[in-house]
């Protein structure tokens, strides 16, 4: 299966295949191939003339085989893009252009959301197709994001040092996109070649380096018990940047990886990483906590955790953004 990149390269390189499908949960990289194929696939002169982009709500099989029939006016190709394709009705009706499409033709279809059902007879033959390159789109998990936003912003041309990758990584989520534009907000200031600092994440995209849940989750840790309550206090004060439920389920993550380490046998780097799902950057904080807090601890610890968050959806509790709760489950942790 052909990657992202090579994909980026063959663009750049000119060298095009007559139908390119792409799908996938993981909706960032599809737009991206996107776009590059709408900035770099036709030179500017003939885009008028040769390049067509529609929606899947808008149009139909029969009309995207039309247009991707078409010969191209002044220049040796013409693009037809499909955008949001998981709309269009009966898209396995394109199998008969798929299996003689135009060589002219630069046909691309994005099918985002969600992958193509593998077991029908369209996903074998785009699979065996020579005439078509098949990309998927893969949803990028929570241990995966570090490395992810590592490789982008030395791709940008910056490094970035752990705490500030630690800090984005645990408030921006797995949503690709959004963290693309934080990052292009993020260096907006910067000069190229500069390295990311938890300092620059706090002026520019407002996470604080002080108050955030990672330092929660350090204070605990190191049982700094003024440290963790000047954190909740601040949580507490902030509710829009700090949302009870988003705590509940960071916290949540946090002790279950822990408990994992309690369960590894190896504790090598690169193999803990792998076998609890975090990035190996950020070992030696969880085995310093399963050092602190033991199996049964963390069990009572993930039970108290859960009981907050039913509380911070409003079961068994009148206000479900009553702070008071996580105090006294920061109190629990810590006694």
């Amino acid at each position: 299966m052909i990657s992202f990149e090579q994909i980026i390269k063959d663009i750049q390189n000119k060298i095009f295949y007559p139908v390119y499908f792409f799908h996938g949960e993981e909706p960032y990289f599809i737009d991206q191939l996107s776009d590059y194929f709408e900035a770099n696939a036709l030179d500017e002169s003939v885009k008028d003339f040769n390049q067509s982009i529609v929606y899947g709500r808008d149009v139909t099989v029969r009309q995207i085989i039309d247009l991707a029939k078409r010969f191209p006016m002044m220049g040796n190709y013409q693009l037809v893009m499909v955008k949001e394709a998981q709309d269009v009705t009966d898209l396995d009706a394109l199998e008969p252009y798929l299996s003689s499409p135009l060589t002219t033709t630069i046909l691309v279809i994005n099918f985002k959301h969600k992958k193509v059902d593998k077991r029908k007879t369209f996903y074998k033959k785009l699979s065996k197709s020579k005439d078509v390159i098949l990309f998927e789109s893969k949803r990028v998990y929570d241990n995966q994001v570090p490395a992810w936003i590592e490789k982008s912003v030395s791709l940008l041309g910056y490094s970035i040092n752990p705490k500030a990758l630690r800090m984005l990584a645990e408030y921006l989520g797995t949503d690709l996109g959004k963290i693309n534009n934080e990052l292009e907000k993020l260096i907006i200031n910067l000069e190229r070649g500069a390295v990311i600092t938890e300092d620059d994440v706090e002026t520019n995209i407002g996470i604080s380096k002080d108050f955030n849940v990672f330092e929660l989750q350090d204070a605990l840790t190191f049982r700094d018990t003024v440290r963790a309550q000047r954190i909740v206090q601040h949580f507490e004060a902030n509710p829009k940047e700090h949302p009870l439920q988003m705590l509940t389920v960071m916290l949540h993550n946090f002790f279950m990886k822990v408990f994992l380490v309690h369960h590894q046998k190896d504790h090598s780097k690169f193999k803990l990483a792998s076998a609890v799902g975090i990035n190996p950057n950020f070992v030696d904080d969880y085995k310093r906590a399963a050092n602190v807090f033991g199996v049964e601890k963390i069990k009572s610890v993930i039970s108290d955790i859960r009981l907050l968050d039913l509380k911070s959806r409003g079961v068994g509790s009148t206000d479900a953004k009553d702070y008071g709760a996580l105090k006294e489950l920061v109190f629990k942790i810590l006694h």
